[in-house]
């Protein structure tokens, strides 16, 4: 059973939260375009995913 929050100190509250903090999501290039985007996903430049056209994408 958990114990009441006064229980826990606060340095030993803060050590298990020292995981918890935000991460910076990894940016690989693009294998078509070269363009930086995020793994497994399609590329939102050119719309390309493993070598093939998943999405099409406008030109500006």
């Amino acid at each position: 059973m958990a114990l009441p929050p006064k229980k826990h100190s606060k340095s030993r509250t803060r050590k298990r939260r020292a995981h918890d903090g935000i991460v910076v999501c990894t940016l690989i290039a693009c294998s078509h375009c070269g363009e930086k985007k995020r793994p497994h996903r399609v590329c939102p430049h050119c719309g390309y995913y493993r070598e093939r056209e998943i999405v099409a994408v406008e030109e500006s």
